[in-house]
């Protein structure tokens, strides 16, 4: 029987968005649904205590600094595997047409359509077994975010711990473990990207 994830890709999804008010207003309620979840709770009980002793100018600083300012943590699951060649239209085209398939339209708020909070709210209202395969798809964006974030020890990687852990298999423990997981070679076209960025991995059949 295959587990019901979506508590924590709703619970995951806000949590990766820019906190506000409407965030802090649902720690209650992230607290109280994972709970619901028992021995299989996620691991997100620490980032929410995070949330609920944090100021909020605190939070919102530190998102920009960790999301926003810095190149080593993107939101985005395709800039890991196509970074900005001109194949990644396509593949942005693609996410799009998952989205239409399940007559999901949402308001985006000006982002990419595979921005991760996106897709963990597409996975968690909307078609779990679609938001999960693009999940798996992309699964190296996912670990090497999650490195990343360990790496800078920021709080984040705790949301990103809970999300891998819902995927079958241990996660891998390094860049190159990823790499293995993902396949090898960089994009065959580069656009603004020179050098070749090393965080960008192929996607295997690419």
């Amino acid at each position: 029987m295959k587990r019901d994830h979506r508590v924590l890709y709703q619970a995951a999804s806000w949590c990766l968005s820019y906190p506000d008010t409407e965030l802090i207003g649902h720690i209650d309620l992230m607290q109280a649904a994972l709970a619901e979840q028992k021995r299989n709770a996620p691991k997100l009980a620490e980032f929410l205590r995070y949330l609920k002793c944090t100021e909020l100018a605190v939070l919102q600083r530190g998102y920009v600094d960790t999301f926003d300012l810095s190149k080593h943590h993107p939101l985005y699951l395709s800039y890991w595997t196509d970074g900005d060649t001109r194949r990644r239209g396509n593949v942005l085209a693609a996410f799009k047409q998952v989205y239409r398939n399940s007559d999901y339209l949402t308001n985006t708020h000006g982002e990419l359509p595979d921005f991760l909070p996106l897709v963990l709210e597409f996975a968690a209202i909307v078609n779990q077994e679609a938001g999960r395969e693009l999940l798996l798809k992309y699964r190296p964006s996912l670990e090497l975010l999650r490195l990343a974030l360990s790496e800078h020890e920021s709080p984040y990687a705790e949301v990103l711990t809970g999300v891998c852990d819902t995927l079958p298999g241990a996660s891998p423990s390094d860049r190159e473990a990823v790499q293995q997981m993902a396949g090898y070679g960089p994009p065959a076209e580069s656009v603004g990207l020179e050098p070749y960025d090393p965080r960008l991995l192929p996607l295997q059949g690419a």
